[in-house]
């Protein structure tokens, strides 16, 4: 397996850095936690569908530049080194791939299209009280109404990402037939959106559905496995592009710390001599290592049809994020003694964001058993 970028995602990679440091660092993303509104810039949103970034990992058949999921994951590392507050993995990997995979070519032309343009966001809403990572246990329900194909929904959807302010939201519910997705407008009938905070300091929603209709135009392509299978490979793409994201974030976090650690002073000397701490940011360094290594094969293996191939990959990085990517986080706390728990300092914004990223998609137990059963 060639785990080498290209010259394109090289200079991807690049763009995508050198806008981040200019245009969003931290403090940009402190700005846009405390004030009013989704928490994200629609400006910047815009922006970023006129460099090419929400386009990039879908074929050209969809509006795309050509490129696959390894375009996402190049994108997410990157936006994650500063906490860049949009959307990215809720809109275009979560949602941008249900489409991609679910909906015929109307539905793209009509939900995706202007997505890819940095017009309109998306989120998915397949997360229940009891469903706990396990997309198949859906309680909402879609009700057949009068009309060729209509449906109306009823119930609940908790810890939508971006669901707050998302223009369509991609739901799953039960028919009679088995399970299906649809696509429901932000401002539909009957939807309530409540606004949550997460603990990263990001925004979410709890969503609840009481009689939302819906067409058949709204329904998406498959019923039962279908839709099963949609949603299980969406889930992974989303695993896959949190471990890409939590890599930048584990990345930004040992950099941080390494320059705390080169300048702090304590008994006279810089506390980056003391060994026992020397020690501690080498296992540090492995850790990011072992996830970047695990991050690049599951970004591969994540466009591979071979599920077993795919899920073993993709599980595996997801349980070193949720370990070792842990274990980063943690450390660069330790290592800022009083000043990393506060608020003031940007370390503990990292490390609130890996937390929250180490449960996106299924926390590390969930990837651990996931992974068993194949072995």
């Amino acid at each position: 397996m060639d785990f080498d970028l290209s010259e394109e995602q090289q200079l991807l990679a690049k763009t995508v850095g050198d806008y981040r440091k200019q245009r969003s660092p931290v403090s940009r993303f402190r700005e846009l936690r405390d004030a009013e509104g989704p928490g994200w810039s629609a400006q910047a949103w815009a922006e970023m569908g006129e460099l090419g970034w929400l386009a990039a990992p879908f074929p050209e058949a969809l509006g795309g530049l050509g490129g696959s999921f390894v375009e996402a994951a190049i994108i997410l590392e990157q936006l994650g080194q500063t906490l860049v507050p949009e959307p990215y993995l809720a809109s275009v990997v979560l949602g941008g791939y249900t489409l991609a995979l679910g909906a015929d070519e109307a539905q793209q032309q009509r939900y995706l299209a202007p997505m890819l343009e940095g017009e309109t966001s998306l989120a998915l809403a397949w997360a229940e009280a009891n469903n706990r990572f396990d997309p198949t246990r859906v309680e909402c329900e879609a009700r057949p109404a009068a009309g060729a194909g209509g449906f109306t929904l009823h119930g609940d959807k908790r810890f939508v990402l971006n669901g707050h302010a998302a223009d369509h939201l991609l739901v799953s519910a039960t028919t009679p037939d088995g399970l299906a997705l649809f696509v429901v407008g932000g401002d539909a009938p009957g939807l309530t959106r409540t606004t949550v905070g997460l603990i990263d300091g990001q925004r979410g929603a709890h969503l609840r559905l009481d009689g939302v209709a819906v067409t058949a135009a709204q329904r998406l392509a498959g019923t039962g496995a279908g839709a099963k299978a949609v949603l299980e490979r969406v889930l992974d793409y989303g695993a896959a592009g949190a471990v890409a994201e939590g890599l930048g974030v584990a990345s930004a976090m040992l950099d941080m710390t390494n320059e705390y650690l080169g300048t702090r002073e304590q008994f006279g000397r810089k506390i980056g001599s003391f060994q026992a701490l020397q020690h501690r940011a080498v296992d540090m360094f492995i850790e990011v290592e072992l996830l970047r290594s695990l991050s690049m094969e599951a970004m591969i293996r994540a466009n591979e049809a071979d599920e077993r191939e795919r899920v073993m990959a993709v599980s595996a990085a997801k349980h070193q994020l949720a370990t070792g990517g842990q274990l980063v986080s943690r450390q660069s706390v330790q290592l800022h003694g009083g000043v990393g728990v506060t608020d003031e300092h940007d370390i503990g914004l990292f490390f609130k964001r890996m937390q929250a990223l180490a449960t996106i998609c299924g926390d590390g137990a969930h990837h651990a058993t996931r992974y068993a059963k194949l072995i």
